[in-house]
Parts: structure tokens; C-alpha cells; sequence
């Protein structure tokens, strides 16, 4: 199973589409971690945000968001920078679209019946990044080369 796992690995830094495993990887984790978070805040396992202000986590989205995307193209030639800002961006991608609810009716619906459009959101979400990575796999071309290798 270890040897499976390096192949893998090895494939995807063969592919130069790191990047775009690391945004979806960092996207689901987080999507998950948020919502069981939350969850357990709705039960009173974990402590909640008290008082007048409350910050959504579509704040930090919303930051992550502008900061990884400025980085990540600033340093575009920097596989480090790059890989590094690409799971900050995932990280930041999920946090947003995860309260998109809050952002279509204004008001903080998360755990009403509207708030299941950010499920919806999140779903939309990791089809279109699943189909873009399956897209620019195809664009190279490899799958042709692969299917015709003698």
C-alpha cells in the first residue's frame, strides 16, 4: 500500500498539477473539519462565539482568498510559494464558499433551510475543480500518448 501511495505521489509531481490536488485536498479537509466543527458547536461540545460581534468563517475565507491569490501569482515561478499558497487557497476557498448562504440571503441562515445552499455551493464547487483537473490532464495530452505507447 505504501509503494501505491509513493506511485501516486510520484504521478501527480510527475503531472506538474500539484497545485491543483493541493487546492482540492485543502478544500475537502477543510469543508470537512468546518462543518464537524460547527456540528459540535450547534451541541454545546464545543464553545461557540459569545457576545455582539460574531465573525463567520467566511472572514478568514475572504482574507486567505485575497492573500494566497496575490502570493501565488506574485511567486508563480516558486514551487514552494506556490504549492504552499495553493493550500492556503483551498483552505480559504472552503471557509467562503462554506457560509455562501450567508452571502445569497444576507443573514446568517447556516443552520435554517436556506442554509442548505451552501452545501449545494460546496458540491458545485469540488465538481468544477474536479473537472478542470480532469480538463487540463487532457489538454496535454499524456492519456493519448499512454493509450498509444507501444
Amino acid at each position: 500500500m505504501l509503494n501505491s501511495l509513493k506511485s501516486i505521489v510520484k504521478r501527480i509531481q510527475d503531472s506538474k498539477r500539484e497545485a491543483q490536488i493541493l487546492i482540492l485536498l485543502s478544500f475537502l479537509i477543510t469543508f470537512a473539519i468546518v462543518r464537524t466543527v460547527t456540528h459540535l458547536q450547534k451541541f454545546g461540545i464545543l464553545p461557540n462565539q459569545n457576545g455582539v460581534l460574531h465573525i463567520h468563517h467566511l472572514v478568514p475565507g475572504i482574507l486567505l482568498l485575497l492573500i494566497s491569490g496575490y502570493v501565488g501569482l506574485s511567486f508563480w515561478a516558486s514551487d514552494r510559494i506556490r504549492h504552499f499558497m495553493a493550500i492556503l487557497f483551498g483552505i480559504g476557498a472552503a471557509l467562503t464558499i462554506d457560509e455562501f448562504a450567508l452571502w445569497l440571503y444576507l443573514r446568517d441562515v447556516y443552520w435554517e433551510r436556506q442554509g442548505r445552499d451552501s452545501i449545494d455551493a460546496m458540491i458545485y464547487v469540488i465538481i468544477i475543480f474536479s473537472i478542470i483537473f480532469v480538463i487540463s490532464e487532457v489538454h496535454d495530452h499524456k492519456w493519448i500518448k499512454r493509450i498509444f505507447k507501444k
